[in-house]
């Protein structure tokens, strides 16, 4: 009996170890990259048969209502933009980097410097005051001539971040003054949209702002039209928020079980066979427990609040893995609401220390701002002092200006041109 017992220990061990062996490289696969991660488990094994879980469009198994969320003709467009068109993003903007938008030298060179420095989405993150030092020029006139960017052909691209970007996309649309009114103040507050629900034009303002592109550039992401969600949040104001997994997209195997041969190769190769069904569903547990802790940590996010500081350390302790390994699984992987499709990374905060996240800095940068003296404007430096007085912490003056930079806020001299034009 006590023989039994140890080789069924061992056989469960056994069986456990290969399937961690075969989840690992599935876990950390995309959603759209998971066949590949699959293969080298599926040749050289005759009992298996995978059928990919690409064979029918997108539309078929996305629900509308959650198509890039808001930006619903999203995945047309980038379907027209591959077909009709094979230039670059670089290619597009070189061309309009000139007169009229850009006349002179110096406009020309600021605006090729801004097109070398967009990120993948269309976003501008360059380093504004190396570049306006070695041109010698203001921040001000950089912004002044940066700004000009509203008015290109692909609108949106040349902003700092979503906002200025949707505010970009704004200026080009045909609305009354009264719904373009309510859309310039849902823009400035996205994070927090349910306030306006019960605005007189809070739908044709959603309308109109559901028609802008997110990110700016999604028309030129290489491989736009595989950025497939692993799971969908639903939130229903009668039945709550939901999880679900999208299952449609996960490769179906088919283990064939008619061999009638007791051979210890066909015996080998269906206890692998196994092992890899047991990994698939080992990868859609792992992620769907997941999106029910990010749906948790983050539940003022899906009832249209804004994102709160969550490091990967704590999910890491829910799931007793290192934070390493949540990175990991987290990477590539998409979450699909009705605010948009989001990389599951972006629900985390790098964290300064164990403590403290940057979300919260910034926020605290803009609380600062928002109640300083419009007299007397706090500069970085004074800034700097604040945020290593509350959080406790050493930074360098640099990262606030960065900060400030990121929740579009102006340095401390334009703010007070501001507050004495009354703006």
């Amino acid at each position: 009996m006590g023989a039994l017992k140890v080789r069924t220990s061992v056989e469960v061990k056994n069986k456990l170890s290969n399937t961690l062996r075969n989840w690992l490289p599935i876990l950390h696969s995309s959603l759209s990259d998971l066949g590949e991660a699959m293969a080298p488990f599926v040749e050289g094994n005759p009992l298996i048969e995978v059928k990919s879980g690409y064979e029918e469009s997108f539309e078929t198994k996305i629900p509308r209502k959650i198509q890039y969320g808001y930006v619903q003709n999203s995945h047309s467009e980038a379907i027209e933009a591959l077909t009709v068109q094979h230039k670059s993003l670089y290619d597009v903007l070189d061309e309009q980097c000139e007169a009229p938008l850009f006349p002179t030298p110096l406009s020309q060179a600021v605006s090729r410097h801004i097109c070398e420095n967009l990120d993948e989405g269309g976003y501008y993150e360059g380093d504004d005051e190396a570049f306006c030092l070695s041109m010698g020029i203001t921040f001000e006139q950089f912004e002044q001539i940066r700004k000009r960017f509203r008015y290109i052909e692909q609108v949106g691209i040349g902003a700092r971040n979503l906002r200025e970007s949707f505010l970009f996309q704004l200026d080009h649309t045909s609305i009354s003054d009264s719904v373009y009114s309510l859309a310039i103040e849902m823009i400035e507050n996205l994070e927090n949209l349910n306030r306006y629900h019960k605005a007189e034009y809070f739908h044709e303002a959603m309308r109109v702002i559901g028609s802008f592109k997110n990110p700016p550039a999604i028309d030129f992401l290489e491989n736009s039209l595989q950025i497939i969600p692993d799971l969908m949040i639903f939130n229903d104001p009668d039945e709550g928020i939901e999880v679900r997994l999208n299952d449609n997209y996960y490769p179906a195997i088919t283990i064939d079980t008619s061999y009638g041969i007791e051979h210890s190769f066909i015996i080998q190769k269906f206890k692998e066979a196994k092992s890899l069904v047991d990994a698939l569903e080992m990868r859609k547990a792992t992620l769907y427990k997941v999106g029910l802790m990010i749906v948790e940590y983050q539940y003022n996010f899906f009832t249209g609040g804004a994102i709160k500081p969550l490091t990967l350390k704590m999910l890491a302790d829910e799931f007793g893995h290192n934070p390493s390994t949540i990175s990991r699984a987290i990477a590539n992987k998409y979450i699909a609401c009705d605010r948009g499709i989001y990389a599951m990374k972006e629900f985390f905060t790098t964290a300064i220390d164990e403590d403290v996240s940057n979300a919260a800095i910034k926020e605290y940068v803009s609380e600062c701002v928002k109640n300083e003296s419009h007299k007397k404007p706090l500069s970085d430096m004074k800034l700097l002092e604040m945020v290593q007085t509350k959080f406790n912490i050493t930074m360098v003056r640099r990262t606030i200006a960065k900060y400030r930079s990121q929740a579009n806020i102006a340095g401390s001299s334009e703010r007070k041109k501001l507050y004495l034009l009354g703006r």
